[in-house]
């Protein structure tokens, strides 16, 4: 098994009679389904459907709160509009992100009383997540029987699974949560009651607007970061991560399907890529069999 202290990630508090009740008005995800053990993946969108910040939504066992296992760089925002939307909310928003930190476990089993330990409820695969003061990272990793790596190793790990990222697959506040592939690994609740931008998801979800998606890919060569994916002469897309032979670009899958039906090979700044349908992807996948005929 291994472990990391996950250097981009914070925890946001959110504690009171009305926690649940406000951010199960706000975020993608049912949050009366959160409870010990058994997290929530979701996002805060726009009114206008586009993702303000993705989180894992996580609850103690002794009940004291909510926390947002959520992007460091995007705590104070989150906890900015959270307080936006609180209004007579009875319901303390706090960022504890000089405090708390969350430490990544993959590759194995095992347990720890330290911290806030929770199965990552996007994929199996990904592992454990533990809150924890990161002081506590390698007493922690030790009690799980882990060997503490570098945070690297995880992203390669995230990267081959093909989970997207945001700040490196997708850009907050222009994505939706489909691009994303939030409706995918477990982001999206179609039965829950409103929440702000569902409109727009569900008739994404409904009438399959979502032409845009992260998708696996795999190369000889690494492409950069952030270089266009091109069919021939047209731009079908933008290279997100890439760490060991495997990368994710957010393409367009109409393009896409029609560049590989007409035999064209896709390239990032003139290095050839593939895609690689990963095993949770539902969605109608770009048919590079086609390309092969």
């Amino acid at each position: 098994m291994k472990a990391t202290l996950l250097p981009d990630r914070g925890v946001v508090k959110v504690a009171g009679a009305d926690a649940r009740r406000l951010l199960n008005g706000l975020l993608t995800a049912d949050v009366d389904k959160v409870a010990p053990g058994a997290p929530r993946f979701a996002a805060l969108l726009t009114p206008q459907g586009k993702i303000i910040a993705d989180c894992i939504v996580a609850a103690a066992p002794a009940g004291d709160g909510l926390f947002l296992d959520c992007p460091l760089a995007l705590a104070p925002r989150l906890v900015e509009r959270l307080n936006f939307y609180k209004l007579r909310a009875k319901a303390l928003i706090e960022d504890l992100s000089a405090a708390l930190g969350v430490l990544a476990a993959w590759d194995g089993g095992g347990s720890t009383r330290i911290g806030l330990a929770y199965p990552d409820p996007r994929l199996a695969a990904l592992g454990l997540r533990v809150m924890l003061a990161p002081h506590l990272a390698a007493e922690a990793a030790a009690e799980l029987g882990a060997e503490m790596t570098a945070p690297e190793s995880f992203e390669a790990h995230r990267i081959a699974l093909g989970v997207p990222s945001g700040g490196h697959d997708f850009a907050y506040g222009d994505a939706f949560p489909h691009e994303a592939d939030m409706d995918q690994l477990a982001g999206l609740d179609f039965d829950k009651g409103c929440y702000v931008g569902q409109e727009v998801v569900s008739r994404m979800q409904h009438r399959g607007l979502a032409r845009s998606r992260v998708v696996p890919v795999t190369y000889d060569t690494p492409p950069t970061q952030g270089t266009a994916v091109r069919a021939g002469d047209k731009p079908v897309g933008t290279i997100g991560s890439v760490a060991a032979g495997h990368g994710l670009a957010l393409v367009r899958l109409d393009r896409v399907a029609e560049a590989l039906a007409a035999g064209l090979v896709l390239d990032a700044g003139g290095v050839p890529i593939r895609l690689a349908r990963p095993e949770w992807a539902r969605f109608a996948f770009p048919d590079e069999a086609r390309a092969a005929e």
